[in-house]
């Protein structure tokens, strides 16, 4: 990797340690402050859709106002609203710190960053080593993100084992996010240049950023948004809540279960990149994709926790092989003026259809006899999903894709 490439890594191994950390006591610290569930949930909510909306404006305009630049937007924000959210506890003063603030409530990947790294990595990262990059790329944030939930989870402990409050504790923990905020400054102004496009040519009509590929990802961002609806059917809480009802399984046990499958699902990225260099971007994305949509169908039909778990995993382990082929594709398809607006909008995309279907999910879950229902309308829309890519875009491969039978 090139020496930009590397501090970008470490740009995102710091935000997602911050993630990380934040996700494990946000909620925990609103309800210590007195917030009631109906105001933690308003909170939350327009947490995500402020981000939401910020972050399709910054991804939108990054290439005119400078990538770098964008980004040191970006973490000021994370900065700014850990600093708010440490200081206050007045609902008024929280929401409109969550709204124009960076925060991630889930310890996922929230913001402007992940489309402006992605799009930045592209211009210094030869198109044959993209998806190998990409892949590595989200390994290092997960591994990130994993060791902040765990440093924080012990910070608090030994704070609170130390004579400090809990509401104190999990303002530590905010100050450290805001400082991790700070910290990516420095690292994103150590980034060259060669990660900028060339001046942008404000003659050409744009939408949401985008010229000649407006329709390319408009008809991506709308299957992204199907497969990430889909899985929102299954995020890991409900999944959680689900192995809990039915097998009574702990909550120590669960949280083994599910750091076992994000490293798997991480890990197995990795070979993402070599089943591409054979059969191409979309082949990988879709053949890798479907197999673990069957899985995925299965769990619920397990008799024993252990046979349920062990299909879990194996679902995990081939799951996300098409993330990084997903996002070397949306990169590859589009001009080079395009790339932080492609990875925003088909981001945005994802993020949208991802919130929606929770709210369907959670009553499922709920009731037993309706229980399955959610994984199997997940891995059937997932399914469609596949079907639909590969059929739109098989014939429109990347450019380092090898040559043969689509």
């Amino acid at each position: 990797m090139t020496r930009d490439a590397r501090l970008l890594f470490l740009a995102r191994a710091v935000r997602m340690f911050g993630y990380g950390a934040l996700g494990v006591i946000l909620v925990l610290y609103l309800a210590e402050a007195g917030l009631d569930a109906g105001a933690i949930g308003l909170l939350l909510t327009l947490t995500l859709a402020g981000d939401t909306v910020i972050s399709l404006w910054l991804t939108t305009h990054a290439d005119q106002i400078g990538r770098r630049r964008t980004l040191v937007i970006g973490a000021l924000l994370m900065a700014g609203a850990g600093v708010v959210f440490a200081g206050s506890t007045s609902f008024i003063v929280l929401i409109v710190a969550a709204t124009l603030g960076v925060l991630s409530p889930s310890g996922n990947e929230v913001g402007p960053f992940l489309p402006i790294e992605q799009s930045s990595l592209t211009e210094v990262t030869p198109g044959a080593r993209r998806t190998s990059i990409y892949a590595w790329y989200n390994l290092v944030g997960s591994i990130a993100t994993a060791s902040g939930a765990l440093v924080s989870g012990a910070a608090v402990g030994a704070l609170h084992a130390a004579g400090w409050s809990e509401l104190d504790a999990y303002r530590a923990v905010l100050i450290g996010y805001a400082l991790v905020g700070l910290a990516i400054v420095p690292v994103v102004r150590l980034v060259s240049p060669a990660v900028e496009v060339p001046p942008v040519d404000t003659s050409i009509a744009r939408r949401l950023g985008l010229h000649r590929s407006k329709g390319i990802v408009a008809r991506l961002a709308a299957l992204f948004a199907v497969d990430a609806f889909a899985g929102g059917f299954v995020i890991t809480s409900l999944l959680a809540f689900w192995f809990h009802q039915r097998f009574g399984v702990s909550v120590e046990v669960l949280g083994a279960i599910f750091f076992g499958a994000q490293l798997l699902a991480a890990v197995s990225a990795l070979a993402a990149a070599r089943i591409a260099a054979r059969i191409g971007l979309i082949n990988t994305m879709v053949f890798t994709h479907l197999p673990s949509n069957v899985l995925l169908m299965l769990v619920p039909l397990m008799p024993t926790v252990e046979l349920a778990v062990a299909v879990l995993l194996l679902r995990y382990s081939i799951s996300q092989m098409d993330v990084p082929t997903r996002q070397s594709y949306t990169m590859a398809v589009v001009d080079p003026d395009e790339r932080s607006a492609a990875a925003g909008v088909t981001g945005i995309a994802r993020t949208t259809g991802a919130a929606l279907s929770p709210l369907l999910a959670a009553p499922l879950f709920s009731v037993p006899g309706l229980a399955s229902v959610p994984f199997f309308l997940a891995g059937g829309l997932k399914i469609a999903y596949d079907l639909a890519l590969w059929r739109a875009f098989r014939s429109r491969r990347a450019p380092e894709d090898p040559a043969g039978p689509a």
